[in-house]
């Protein structure tokens, strides 16, 4: 069996693999993609019943998918964003409308200025890499593992993103969560 560090090094090499491949994907390209999962997250998350859907500010080329955020407020879905309290914490979410005051959270990422903390129903989190059975391969900060399994709740869990990130394993670790579901637009 692999020793952690060895993990944890190969992860973070790959990570910086991935980050810099996304980056160099032209930006027609990453908003075409964007459309297509956009339009598979409209058959799999029903509109209206006040579903509270996590979603995500875009950061490092991740997929922007704010045309569909603002599209799914006025169909009735109920937007929140992910908001970081503290390292080595699981993350919060706020609920997000068109036009709320945001300010600057970790790495500068546009979070809700204020307002009450809810609980999503769908999480969908961006990745960078990701593998056959479904694991994501984030940042490396731990937020998104942590959060999933602080959750009381039942939800489901929509990883996100351009299908170069698809890998054969991320090599998970015991703290590492699936995804119920991974959308590329493909």
């Amino acid at each position: 069996m692999p020793d952690v560090s060895d993990v944890a090094q190969w992860r973070k090499e790959k990570r910086a693999e991935l980050i810099a491949a996304r980056l160099s994907i032209p930006v027609e390209e990453r908003t075409r993609v964007a459309g297509e999962v956009a339009a598979q997250l409209d058959l799999l998350i029903p509109s209206g019943g006040a579903t509270i859907v996590s979603a995500y500010w875009p950061f490092r080329g991740e997929l922007d998918l704010r045309d569909w955020m603002r599209s799914g407020a006025a169909r009735g879905l109920r937007i929140a964003l992910p908001v970081v309290v503290a390292k080595g914490q699981p993350l919060i979410f706020r609920e997000w409308l068109p036009g709320a005051r945001l300010t600057r959270g970790v790495w500068n990422i546009p979070i809700p200025a204020d307002g009450p903390e809810v609980v999503p129903d769908v999480l969908i989190s961006p990745f960078v890499g990701f593998d056959t059975q479904r694991y994501r391969l984030g940042y490396g900060g731990g937020f998104f593992d942590r959060t999933l399994a602080a959750l009381q709740t039942p939800r489901t869990v929509i990883g996100v993103g351009h299908p170069s990130g698809a890998l054969p394993t991320i090599r998970p670790q015991p703290h590492d969560i699936p995804m119920d579901l991974i959308v590329t637009g493909q």
